[in-house]
C-alpha cells in the first residue's frame, strides 16, 4: 500500500512540516540493505542529519494503528513491530484525511514487547490474506497506542 502512495505530494508536506529544515527526502524502492530494513524513506535536514522513514498507509481512517506482529504467519516471519528496523521513524498515514503519526521506532517496539500480549488479548488479530502468504496485525487503539510510547519512553535505572 505505501508505494502506491510513495509518489503522492502529500508525503512532501507532511515531512516538511515535521521536520522544516528539510532539504531533501528521497524514496526507496529498490531492493537492498534498506528497503529490507524497512526503509521507505531518506530524510535529510539542511544541518546534515539524516532520519530513515518506513511508511505505512490505511485507505480508510480507522480508530486505530495496525501493529503488523507477523509478516508472513506460516513462516513466523516477524513483523515491523518486532523485527530489528533501520528505520528512525514509522510514518503511519491515513491517507483519506493525510493525517499521519510519526512513530519513533525504539520506542515504538519496546511499548509492543511492553503491552504486546495484553494488546492481543484486549483487541485481536487481523489476518491479511497476500499472494502466498498471510500478514497478522493487532489493531490497536491510537489513545491506547500514544500512552504506551509515552511510558515506553520513560527509563528508570535499576
Amino acid at each position: 500500500m505505501s508505494e502506491q502512495h510513495a509518489g503522492s505530494e502529500w508525503w512532501l508536506k507532511t515531512y516538511r512540516r515535521a521536520f522544516p529544515r528539510l532539504a531533501s527526502a528521497v524514496s526507496v524502492r529498490e531492493d537492498g540493505w534498506a528497503q529490507r530494513g524497512g526503509v521507505d524513506r531518506v530524510l535529510t535536514l539542511a544541518c546534515g542529519r539524516v532520519y530513515t522513514v518506513d511508511e505505512k498507509v490505511r485507505t480508510e481512517d480507522w480508530p486505530d494503528v495496525l501493529l503488523e506482529q507477523w509478516s508472513d504467519e506460516a513462516r513466523r516471519s516477524p513483523g515491523w513491530v518486532q523485527k530489528p528496523l533501520a528505520a528512525d521513524f514509522i510514518a503511519y498515514a491515513y491517507a483519506p484525511s493525510r493525517v499521519c503519526y510519526l512513530l519513533p521506532v525504539v520506542p515504538l517496539q519496546r511499548a509492543w514487547r511492553q503491552h504486546g500480549r495484553e494488546w492481543i488479548k484486549r483487541y485481536g488479530q487481523v489476518r491479511a490474506q497476500n499472494i502466498g502468504y498471510v500478514s497478522v496485525s493487532v489493531p490497536v487503539p491510537r489513545a491506547t497506542l500514544m500512552a504506551a510510547l509515552i511510558d515506553a519512553m520513560m527509563i528508570t535505572a535499576p
